[in-house]
């Protein structure tokens, strides 16, 4: 039998999307971007040492670059066909991390708002809802593509999910923490009512994006929505190769 030559060159097969992690050890629950069982392809996962929440947030990265770009690499070198990180606040990496890496990145979720600001009908624009309002400037914006302007509301001073995810603790109170992305929805609509749109910021934010439509009734976008997407590209669906199939099934 001929044409049935398969070739190697990866350590890891099936898998096309690497995802860099930080490290923390706090609860990822399904919907969490560091949650497997999210996702509806297989990922590798690297843990990239010293990047702690702290590090990446108010520190904007400091002396956590080398490492990330270490981890990607290898994450490559595994098998990984696209990149992907578990922080928004990597925006400031990805023209880095892509040039290092030679292969697609998406490090951020706030890279969603330019495509999403397009779809919105004139006179609305998008929101973000970030972990820390304090710590995401201009450049974390302008590196996604997004305006300096956009309007953004934080979780800094909620009950739960910020002192919890920030300082890396092993336990969350579920409900507390939605209800932390709740009043914060609340408030960047009361404050922005021109928003039409939210991005999610924080790459753990997507469990509670269905709770957060609901309250505020306006789309959510978050690393699920964009992950998943970005992956369609890196392994598009298979519709049963049509230009090979019987002349009747071909399109016309």
């Amino acid at each position: 039998m001929t044409g049935r030559v398969v070739y190697g060159g990866k350590n890891v097969y099936g898998a096309r999307l690497g995802i860099l992690m930080l490290d923390v050890r706090t609860p990822r629950m399904p919907g969490d971007v560091g949650n497997a069982r999210t996702w509806p392809f297989p990922v590798l996962y690297g843990v990239v040492p010293g990047a702690t929440p702290n590090r990446v947030i108010e520190e904007r990265g400091v002396d956590v670059l080398d490492a990330f770009l270490d981890t990607a690499a290898r994450l490559v070198s595994e098998g990984a066909d696209g990149i992907a990180t578990t922080g928004g606040y990597l925006s400031i990496f990805q023209a880095k991390l892509a040039a290092h890496c030679k292969v697609p990145v998406a490090a951020s979720s706030l890279m969603q708002i330019p495509l999403v600001e397009k779809l919105l009908p004139p006179g609305k624009r998008v929101g973000v809802i970030t972990s820390n309002s304090d710590a995401l400037d201009a450049d974390h914006l302008i590196a996604a593509g997004a305006a300096p302007n956009t309007p953004v509301a934080g979780l800094q001073n909620g009950r739960e999910f910020y002192r919890k995810f920030h300082f890396g603790k092993t336990e969350l109170d579920a409900g507390l923490a939605e209800q932390d992305m709740l009043d914060a929805g609340q408030d960047l609509m009361s404050r922005h009512p021109e928003v039409g749109a939210v991005v999610y910021e924080c790459h753990n934010f997507a469990p509670f994006a269905k709770a957060l439509r609901d309250s505020i009734g306006v789309p959510v976008f978050s690393v699920y929505s964009f992950f998943t997407w970005f992956h369609a590209g890196l392994e598009p669906r298979d519709f049963g190769h049509p230009g090979s199939a019987p002349r009747d099934y071909r399109e016309r």
